[in-house]
């Protein structure tokens, strides 16, 4: 196994990796080591995105009913004000799950 020096440390530092220590019931040198470990274990957790962030956020807020499927509608396209193509498109799907698009000059 590798040996690790760390020199010139705060007492203040010293004294509370002592008191953590003890009240985990093991050496200052234990403690040191599993503190050393939780840390690089974190770095390679892999860091979640905006995406996960949010799921975590509503995890625990779960529905309770089921949000009913929308079949036979169709969503018209937004343009913005700038937007001066004048085309217009659809895109849906039917009663019979056909997926349907298409364009046209507005």
């Amino acid at each position: 196994m590798a040996e690790l020096v760390v020199r010139n440390i705060e007492n203040t530092v010293k004294m509370r990796l002592q008191r953590r220590a003890r009240r985990n019931g093991r050496s200052m040198e234990e403690e040191a080591r599993d503190i050393l470990r939780n840390a690089v274990k974190e770095e390679d957790a892999p860091a979640g995105g905006l995406g996960t962030a949010i799921s975590a956020l509503f995890a625990k807020a779960g529905l309770d009913f089921e949000i009913p499927e929308l079949s036979g509608h169709f969503v018209k396209a937004l343009h913005s004000s700038d937007d001066n193509s004048g085309l217009e498109c659809l895109v849906g799907v039917d009663a019979r799950q056909s997926r349907k698009e298409g364009c046209r000059l507005a």
